[in-house]
Order: structure tokens, then sequence, then C-alpha cells
């Protein structure tokens, strides 16, 4: 399949109500078409809105990173597939993959597994007595996602290009932690511009507030589709 530059940008829809989130996905208009919700929003009325974005034809990435035994996974998923989402994020790990997998109610909903959160760096996996590094563990657990039949994962996009080294397309790659230039890091510790991201290997991009967060959404949007488009 081949995809646009609006099918490869998911904005982030990391905001305090389903108010303010709607006037966001307004104000981005026909350019927005794939939009992620997740812990923020999803309690307060996400789950609703998620609903109404799809039935309006929006593309919807459900930001959840479940994370419990397999048959408990496999139940979640199946209530959530009423939602009529596109993408679903789990943790990289064998039974939880396979269970929502299981659980899921068509091909529709693509099951992605969680590596290693971009907010992390090599501290992180030594105050969890992880001994492997950053690119390795990233790589093992991509290499877990695609034995237990996931359908993509969420890397940095620094990682990207080894994963498609090795798996080749075999797993679709989201990558967070896109800031374009001259926009602050935030809490991300491994961020990457659009383009980058792109060139890198990544199929679709996460970005949050560098769209959301600024006074012009729409013009925000246009400017890193127009990025993505220049590296297709």
């Amino acid at each position: 399949m081949t995809l646009t530059p609006q099918d490869r940008l998911i904005t982030a829809l990391d905001l305090p109500s389903v108010e303010e989130a709607a006037r966001v996905v307004t104000a981005i208009g026909e350019e927005g078409q794939f939009y992620k919700i997740g812990y923020q929003l999803f309690p307060i009325g996400g789950y609703d809105f998620a609903r109404q974005l799809g039935e309006a034809g929006k593309k919807i990435f459900l930001d959840l990173k479940l994370f419990d035994i397999g048959a408990t996974v496999e139940r979640g998923v199946k209530s959530l597939s009423a939602i009529g989402g596109d993408i679903l994020t789990v943790h990289a790990d064998t039974d939880v993959i396979k269970g929502a997998l299981n659980g899921r109610a068509s091909e529709r909903l693509k099951i992605f597994a969680v590596t290693v959160l971009t907010s992390w760096d090599q501290s992180h996996l030594n105050d969890h007595g992880i001994g492997m590094g950053v690119l390795d563990l990233v790589l093992l657990r991509a290499e877990m996602a695609a034995e237990a039949g996931a359908d993509g994962v969420i890397a940095s996009a620094a990682e990207a290009k080894e994963i498609r080294a090795r798996l080749g397309d075999a797993l679709e790659i989201v990558t967070p932690g896109i800031r374009p230039a001259g926009v602050a890091a935030d809490d991300q510790k491994r961020v990457i511009t659009p383009g980058d991201a792109i060139k890198a290997g990544a199929d679709r991009l996460v970005v949050g507030r560098p769209i959301v967060k600024v006074d012009d959404p729409a013009l925000a949007a246009k400017a890193i589709l127009t990025e993505i488009s220049q590296f297709l």
C-alpha cells in the first residue's frame, strides 16, 4: 500500500479535554487524517471521541500500551474493537501480542508493539537492571514482535534504519519523538526531524506538541506534511 503524506502524519491529541481536542481537529481540517488518542484523553471521553472521529472518516491510533497476561489483553482488545480504530499499541511481549491479535474484531485494527520508549535513554535501562544497549533492546523486541505476528512496532527513528536492515518490510514502523528543526525536545530523549525520520525508514510519524500546542495547528501540520513529501 502506498502511503500519502497525510497517511504518514499522526497528530497526537495529548490534550486535557475532548473539547480542546475537537478544536484542534477542526483547526487542522482536511490535512489531518490520522489522530492519536492516549492516556490523557482516553479516560475523559476519548473512547467516544475516537469513535466519532472514525465515523467522520478519520484514522485512529489508540496509544494504550496494553500489558497484562495474554487472556486479559485479548478480552480488553475485544472491548476496544468496538471503537473501530486502526492502530493499537501493546508492549513487545509474545503473549501480549498474541492476545491482542486474538482479541481484535478484524484485521483493520493493526497491533503495534512498543519497543523502547523515546523518553528513555541508556540511564533508564541501567536503572531497570537491563544490561544491553538501547539499540540492542529495540532490535530484540522488534524481532519478538515480528515472530509473534505483530503488524508493526513503535520505535525511535534513531533505530528505524537498523530495524529495516534486520527485518526488511516485515514490520511497519511508527516513530514518536518527532520534532521539526528548532523545536524543543521537551521530555523526549531520542528525537529526530520529520524528514530524517522518513529517510531512516519510518512509515508513520507521531507529532504532538509541535502541532497541537501552537497558535496555528493547520500551518504547523502543513509544514510537516511538506517536509514529509520532500523525502518520499
